[in-house]
């Protein structure tokens, strides 16, 4: 009985740990502000995010938008009519209608990728999304330079222990970290 006692404890120690380095490091990426890439990828799901991709790409940072995951009747006038959206140039932009999810935006954005001949990507999604995410692309394209961008919500607080709301968000994001991580480990191998 001890043994698993002593077991337990230590998956518990092991969980606790990532997940302290996670919650750390997704509130210090390293701010990368003037390397300009070939396509901004933008996932949708979170607050900001698309217009923070509209702005990467009036800001000259790439040279393509894809929008993954946006609803089946959304139109790209319908985004701008938000009043959050301006886009200097709207034919360099690409919705993508079909994912559902963070796997299938990677697979729908990297078939994207290409079919464009894109070799560089500014990753724009939420900072608690980030290494899941670049994880999920790298499955698909090792090759691909990736900046990850990430955006911060004030409703995910990061000082989570003072907030339920953010660090069941943050913790429910590391355990999908932690899988993918695995699934990695199981039938092949990420760098991020």
């Amino acid at each position: 009985m001890k043994k698993y006692i002593a077991i337990v404890l230590i998956v518990c120690l092991a969980w606790l740990g990532g997940f302290l380095w996670f919650s750390h490091k997704i509130y210090h990426f390293p701010a990368d502000t003037s390397t300009k890439t070939d396509a901004i990828i933008v996932l949708t799901g979170g607050k900001n995010r698309i217009s923070e991709a509209a702005k990467l790409l009036n800001q000259g940072l790439g040279e393509k938008l894809f929008i993954s995951g946006v609803s089946k009747k959304t139109s790209l006038q319908d985004l701008k009519n938000r009043g959050d959206i301006a886009l200097n140039n709207e034919q360099d932009v690409t919705l993508d209608k079909r994912s559902t999810n963070t796997v299938e935006n990677a697979i729908e954005a990297i078939e994207w990728v290409k079919k464009n001949h894109i070799t560089s990507i500014r990753l724009v999604t939420s900072n608690y999304h980030i290494l899941r995410s670049q994880m999920e692309f790298r499955a698909l394209d090792k090759n691909l330079k990736i900046i990850p961008h990430p955006v911060y919500s004030e409703n995910v607080s990061s000082q989570w222990w003072k907030n339920f709301g953010s660090f069941f968000l943050i913790a429910a994001e590391y355990n999908k970290f932690l899988i993918v991580c695995l699934r990695s480990n199981i039938f092949g191998t990420y760098t991020f």
